[in-house]
């Protein structure tokens, strides 16, 4: 029975990661043990169907090194801080993490199963112990249209994302909230009065808008009744940080060489949860468009393609309509002016699913399956601890 430690299970992702297992009954045959940054003594999480115990220090590297398994959703500062001194003590145990800060390490093996379980097989069978989820607009985005990649159809593509407040964590989702409860409640009265016009409710929701108390401490600017065209940091060529991520961690994961040219805009929307992109994709060669759907429909279990109809994607292709779902949704799939070889494509999914906490319970399941192959109860078990 291998001992599995879970740190950061209070989140977002965290929270997501613990009801998936429990209604997939994944906290049977093993020892899982729960740990905290903040409050190390306290209790344990509830309504697992088993008594979780006391906490752990979540930086008590001499505790974390006992187990077989650590699986992470803390966030890129905690593995920053922990993860070297782990790996420095001695411990070889399999780390699966849902921050970014190692996802780039070139021992590193970004999961997500449905999509490149070659390349996770691999990784185990070169005594990778690094696993980590990928960005989860790029998740998405190849559970969506993996058919295409693995039929090497892809000669180049531009995804225009559309991220949910939910991305960038409970604290924004809240203060999403709050813009709409500001919002709501300043065109009340314009709305109550049948003779105001629309220009009368354009004007209330203008002037909350840039009042000096609208709440934006978090997004820096109103999300509510607007969107915002950037996401993350600076980096090179104009990019925002998010932006890169297509390219680096989309190839990464597939193991392309050489790479596929993936670019485009990641753009902040005031959806609570899903994220949404549009893609336009250079073909390698001219395919008829139902083969085209059936290759993107094939791909895996978790993928449906949605008819170009209006009223199939007014029903079937919204965040409303995902939320909570696995299946990630592929629609207005057609043929663009350009020509026969340019396809565009507009997915939505869940990221808090498929885009952050099922590739990490997946994967704590693959790695599961690795050990009893091997045959060995505590291949991690550090002597120095």
């Amino acid at each position: 029975m291998p001992d599995i430690g879970f740190v950061g299970w209070r989140g977002l992702v965290g929270s997501v990661l613990l009801e998936r297992m429990r209604e997939e009954g994944d906290f049977a045959g093993i020892a899982p043990a729960f740990y905290s940054t903040s409050a190390p003594g306290g209790p344990g999480p509830s309504g697992l169907g088993f008594d979780s115990g006391r906490l752990g220090d979540a930086h008590d590297v001499g505790a974390l090194s006992r187990h077989d398994v650590i699986v992470t959703c803390q966030g890129g500062d905690y593995t920053r801080a922990v993860h070297p001194h782990l790996r420095a003590a001695g411990w070889n145990g399999y780390w699966i993490d849902a921050a970014s800060a190692l996802r780039m390490e070139p021992g590193t093996v970004l999961v997500l199963d449905p999509v490149n379980a070659d390349v996770i097989a691999e990784g185990l069978a070169r005594g990778r112990r690094d696993f980590c989820g990928a960005n989860c607009t790029v998740s998405l985005l190849l559970m969506a249209l993996a058919g295409l990649f693995r039929a090497g159809l892809v000669e180049w593509m531009t995804t225009m994302s559309y991220q949910a407040a939910s991305g960038a964590g409970a604290a924004h989702m809240r203060e999403l909230a709050a813009q709409m409860a500001a919002v709501g409640e300043a065109v009340r009265a314009p709305l109550a009065d049948p003779a105001s016009s629309a220009l009368a409710v354009d004007q209330s929701v203008r002037e909350v808008l840039a009042d000096d108390g609208f709440p934006r401490s978090r997004f820096g600017a109103p999300l509510a009744a607007s969107l915002l065209p950037w996401i993350d940091r600076p980096v090179d060529g104009g990019r925002s940080r998010e932006e890169g991520k297509a390219f680096e961690e989309g190839n990464k994961i597939l193991g392309n060489e050489p790479p596929v040219p993936i670019d485009g805009v990641c753009v902040r929307v005031g959806s609570m949860r899903c994220h949404a992109q549009a893609c336009t994709v250079k073909l390698r060669e001219d395919r008829p468009l139902d083969e085209i759907e059936a290759l993107i429909g094939g791909a895996h279990d978790w993928v449906r393609v949605v008819e170009n109809t209006p009223e199939a994607t007014l029903a079937e292709l919204t965040p409303a309509a995902v939320s909570g779902r696995l299946e990630v949704a592929v629609g207005r799939v057609r043929k663009l002016r350009m020509g026969g070889e340019y396809l565009t494509a507009f997915s939505v999914g869940d990221q808090l699913l498929w885009g952050a906490a099922e590739p990490l319970r997946r994967m704590l399941g693959i790695v599961r399956s690795h050990l009893g192959e091997a045959g060995a109860r505590r291949p991690a078990r550090a002597e120095a601890a």
